[in-house]
């Protein structure tokens, strides 16, 4: 055959329409035919793999509708190569009860009942009578009863009690009160019978007088009648300042801050200035129609108190002493307290007024108080101020009052008050720690010690037969004396100082072991 026909026939060959179903299958087509197959098997797998995780997470949700697209669509993941084969914490815990959260019960709901209230609760107001008519009675007909007590939402059943004996250990963890090692520490023992009892014979029975004082020198200063004793409770010993001729009769004693100088007041109306230290007078200094009843220091002023409720100020340095009379009482000032740091004078008067005045750069007063305090119904004798707040004053009342009062002096307000059920004589504040004193007279003729601010009761002290006229402290803090109508003053230790925590407690020397011996 020739070349050319050969060429022809193959020709003819390629044009037939037919598939070619002679020889052998070409190699490239053999190798694309795997290659599809294998991915066919693929995805058919993995489409059958993700449809069974679907029934199977719908087996437990059958509520839970699927997207066949999307399962038709959704590829298989690849996992990383560094994927951990550590398991994943808590995968697979079953909730307790059941249950992530807590579904309230709808049939016990009253959803109409929220609904109005959360609309209707701030127009109660503005609302007629006839309206709040209306209103009540759709409450009755949405509840059956006035819901304005009604919750919205409330529990249905109480919850259950615990069983006998059980006890929560949460509670014990958190509720229980853990004592401190130092709780003894905290708690000091307070004697209940007196140090020392000294006789005070002949001493005047008065309510509105004021008749001890002890000064920084540890030297205690007592009117009996018209004489004036010194007592050095270090030493023991006892001299005789003064004795007024005639019927005249010391009504008031006074220490200057710092030093030996002593005022005195007496029922003539003067006030004298003495020397204890060498027991000598200074000076007398006149001004009052009656009787001294109260005195009290600021600096070199001397402010005195009279029956006629006048208050004059003496500059003791100045030959002419009358620097200042005020009057702002229409009856005897029977108590008078400048204030530890000179800014204000307390005067308390048998007219129940107490007036506060406030102080000039001359360190006497203006010539009208700031405040005019009414709130006592009886004579204000009792006055102290606070050693650590200086505006603070306590005040005490008479028989018909029986009320301490503190008043902040900067607002003129009371900020507290206590019926203590009888008349109270004299107030002292502790000077280490928060505490008041009280010195009462009937019914009990008792000292009171109180927490302050709280005023609860520390302790009372008893022993006095009569009224607990006046109070007294000691230049260390620690004790407390009391001067009574029963001709004793007695000493009290029930402000010493706690030795662990300060450790530089100063005690009195020279400590008699007499319990009782005479003032004379």
């Amino acid at each position: 055959m020739s070349q050319f026909n050969y060429i022809n026939e193959m020709n003819s060959l390629l044009t037939l329409d037919g598939p070619l179903t002679k020889g052998p299958t070409p190699r490239w087509q053999k190798k694309c035919m795997e290659n599809s197959s294998s991915v066919n098997s693929t995805l058919n797998s993995s489409k059958q793999k993700s449809i069974t995780s679907i029934n199977a997470s719908n087996s437990k949700t059958p509520n839970k509708c699927i997207d066949n697209d999307l399962v038709r669509t959704k590829k298989t993941p690849k996992t990383p190569k560094n994927k951990s084969t550590t398991p994943t914490p808590n995968k697979g815990a079953k909730t307790p009860n059941g249950a992530d959260r807590f579904i309230p019960l709808r049939s016990a709901a009253h959803f109409e009942l929220g609904n109005f209230k959360i609309l209707h609760s701030n127009d109660t107001e503005n609302l007629s009578p006839t309206s709040k008519e209306v209103q009540r009675t759709m409450y009755e007909n949405l509840h059956g009863t006035d819901i304005s007590s009604q919750r919205i939402l409330s529990y249905q059943h109480k919850a259950p009690s615990a069983p006998e004996g059980f006890q929560n250990p949460r509670r014990v963890i958190y509720t229980q009160t853990k004592t401190p090692a130092s709780a003894k520490s905290n708690s000091r023992y307070i004697p209940q019978a007196p140090d020392r009892i000294l006789d005070a014979p002949d001493i005047i029975d008065d309510y509105y007088l004021n008749l001890v004082d002890w000064n920084a020198s540890n030297i205690l200063a007592v009117a009996l009648g018209a004489n004036i004793y010194l007592w050095n409770a270090g030493t023991g010993k006892i001299d005789q300042l003064m004795e007024l001729s005639g019927s005249d009769y010391v009504c008031s004693v006074s220490w200057i801050q710092e030093g030996d100088y002593l005022a005195v007041g007496t029922s003539m109306g003067t006030v004298e200035l003495w020397d204890c230290s060498q027991i000598k007078r200074l000076r007398i200094m006149d001004g009052h129609s009656a009787r001294v009843g109260s005195l009290s220091w600021n600096s070199y002023i001397l402010s005195s108190g009279c029956r006629s409720g006048q208050i004059i100020h003496h500059d003791v340095r100045q030959r002419n002493h009358n620097v200042l009379n005020v009057n702002g009482h229409s009856q005897e000032i029977c108590g008078l307290k400048w204030s530890t740091d000179g800014k204000y004078l307390a005067s308390g008067g048998n007219d129940n007024v107490l007036n506060i005045w406030p102080a000039t750069s001359g360190n006497h007063t203006q010539t009208q108080p700031i405040y005019t305090l009414t709130s006592h119904q009886a004579a204000v004798k009792a006055l102290a101020w606070c050693p650590w707040q200086p505006n603070i004053l306590a005040s005490g009342g008479g028989t018909a009052d029986r009320h301490i009062r503190f008043w902040n002096c900067q607002t003129g307000t009371c900020v507290n008050a206590v019926d203590t059920k009888s008349q109270v004589c004299a107030l002292l504040w502790s000077t280490t720690y928060k505490e008041i004193a009280s010195g009462h007279g009937f019914a009990n003729n008792q000292l009171i010690i109180w927490k302050y601010p709280s005023m609860v009761k520390v302790t009372e002290l008893t022993g006095h037969t009569a009224r607990v006229l006046h109070l007294a402290v000691s230049p260390d803090g620690s004790t407390i004396l009391s001067a009574g109508a029963d001709e004793t003053l007695r000493l009290w230790k029930c402000f010493v100082k706690n030795p662990i925590k300060n450790k530089e407690t100063s005690q009195l020397k020279g400590k008699t072991s007499l319990l009782k011996q005479s003032i004379r």
